[in-house]
């Protein structure tokens, strides 16, 4: 389809020569003599080849007239095509400044949260050394506190098994008394003190009469001694007490004597072996 914005070139005149020409050489040769000589036929190859390039003639002007419209649509295209490539630029210029501040930005962004993020660190490190400063000084006080409250446990203690020993002795003089009232009221109170021990943990204890000795539960009077092999307790002479189930005082006790240990306080009789290597 034809370009209405195309010139176009009128092709009347061309084909008017192209006739005229083609009228020449039939008039020549019709006109000569046969065989035509030579100027003759030259004449008439010149005439229908001017009429040949007139009658193409215009379709080859009409062709480069085309082909120059085509380039220039074409450049046009092009034009408009940088164009585009212009305002493309630009939308990438404008993107990459955006994109810069947004990196500008980021980096603030990460310089302030790195900012914080030591300060933090700071603060726990700060936080950490105070909590353990003040532990340190929490169990050093709880220490001292410790140590208190088992040195008033020891002497409370000290106290107690004191009066109950006391009580015990009053117990025991009741008992040697012979006087049954008298043993009766100091055998309650006894009781009474006792009870009252057991409920902070104290409990005291005596060995029985004939009871085999236990070096683990008791102890004889005389603490240099070593009780002989199967010894046996004669008299409590302190109570023992235990705290909380664990041992803190051996009960005092004398053992039973044996005939052999009787004999040789009494002194050998009239009728018995004297050692003469003793002298």
């Amino acid at each position: 389809m034809r370009d209405p914005m195309s010139p176009t070139l009128a092709k009347w005149p061309f084909y008017v020569g192209d006739l005229l020409l083609l009228g020449a050489a039939y008039f020549v040769s019709s006109q000569s003599k046969l065989p035509m000589g030579p100027w003759q036929i030259v004449f008439v190859v010149l005439c229908v080849a001017g009429g040949a390039w007139l009658c193409v003639m215009p379709f080859l002007l009409e062709y480069r007239v085309q082909a120059k419209l085509a380039e220039a649509h074409s450049l046009t295209t092009v034009v408009a095509q940088i164009r585009n490539l212009d305002g493309i630029a630009q939308q990438i210029s404008g993107a990459t400044a955006r994109w810069q501040t947004v990196q500008e930005q980021a980096d603030k962004t990460a310089t302030a949260a790195k900012t914080v993020a030591d300060g933090m660190s700071h603060e726990l490190k700060t936080f950490g050394e105070f909590m353990q400063r003040a532990n340190d000084s929490e169990k050093a006080t709880l220490r001292v506190e410790i140590e208190k409250l088992r040195r008033a446990e020891s002497d409370w203690l000290q106290v107690v098994v004191r009066m109950l020993d006391h009580v015990y002795a009053l117990h025991s003089g009741a008992l040697r008394s012979g006087q049954p009232k008298l043993i009766e009221q100091l055998t309650q109170f006894q009781a009474a003190c006792r009870d009252v021990a057991r409920r902070i943990g104290l409990a005291p204890f005596t060995a029985n009469p004939d009871e085999p000795f236990d070096a683990q539960r008791h102890q004889i009077v005389d603490g240099n001694e070593i009780p002989p092999a199967g010894a046996t307790v004669a008299e409590t002479v302190a109570t023992g007490y235990t705290f909380q189930g664990r041992l803190l005082r051996p009960a005092l006790v004398r053992l039973v004597e044996s005939a052999t240990d009787a004999l040789a306080e009494v002194g050998p009789g009239p009728g018995d072996p004297v050692n003469l290597a003793n002298g």
